[in-house]
């Protein structure tokens, strides 16, 4: 697919619409957060391997000495759904840290002090889980990097979502043990029976798999 082949529909700083014609008469519609230039639609493959995503989701773990390990959700309200949803820490890449390596680091720690309150110490752990992940390819081409934090302290740190800025919303939090985030697992949606986002399944599958 060629550039000429694409044509912009509808423009906003956060969101996109495309009209992808891949054939004469025939045309794909899509959303996603980049620029016409941008768009992994036109990218040769060899792109792929260096593709940074436009957002992060974090698996927050709270390691306190002698406890079990648990899992930190959020109750975020999201627009689209009309409901409190349980949410891993996630948010855009800001354009400024797009020239620097680290990125997605930054931008990890940055949603991890704005929507848990929490601050990241030598302590701690971070990891890449997988540097982009498409959400739904069948109508957007939005990719976000998975990282793991560890956070790994003496006793239980205070938790705020006060930092919340922008159209966010929260409300509370939940601290899940393994038998606990099972649970969410087989139910499928939370005890309000509200669906939960594929990143948060995601969560709890690896936390699953995340040593005592």
């Amino acid at each position: 697919m060629n550039k000429e082949q694409i044509s912009t529909i509808y423009d906003s700083p956060y969101v996109k619409l495309y009209d992808l014609q891949y054939e004469k008469d025939r045309h794909y519609y899509i959303a996603s957060r980049r620029e016409k230039d941008d768009l992994p639609a036109l990218a040769p493959r060899e792109r792929y391997r260096d593709m940074l995503p436009d957002a992060v989701s974090c698996f927050v773990v709270i390691r306190v000495k002698g406890q079990e390990p648990r899992l930190l959700l959020n109750r975020e309200y999201r627009y689209p759904a009309g409901q409190y949803v349980l949410s891993v820490p996630a948010g855009l890449i800001d354009k400024g840290d797009n020239k620097y390596p680290d990125a997605i680091v930054i931008t990890a720690l940055r949603e991890l002090k704005e929507e848990t309150g929490l601050d990241f110490t030598a302590d701690d752990e971070i990891k890449v889980v997988n540097p982009f992940v498409f959400s739904t390819p069948g109508m957007t081409d939005e990719g976000k990097a998975l990282l793991f934090i560890s956070i790994n302290r003496d006793e239980m740190p205070k938790i705020s979502q006060e930092g919340a800025v922008g159209s966010e919303k929260f409300d509370g939090y939940l601290l899940l043990d393994k038998k606990k985030a099972e649970e969410y697992l087989l139910r499928g949606r939370d005890e309000h029976g509200v669906y939960y986002p594929l990143y948060t399944w995601a969560a709890l599958m690896f936390f699953m798999g995340v040593s005592d």
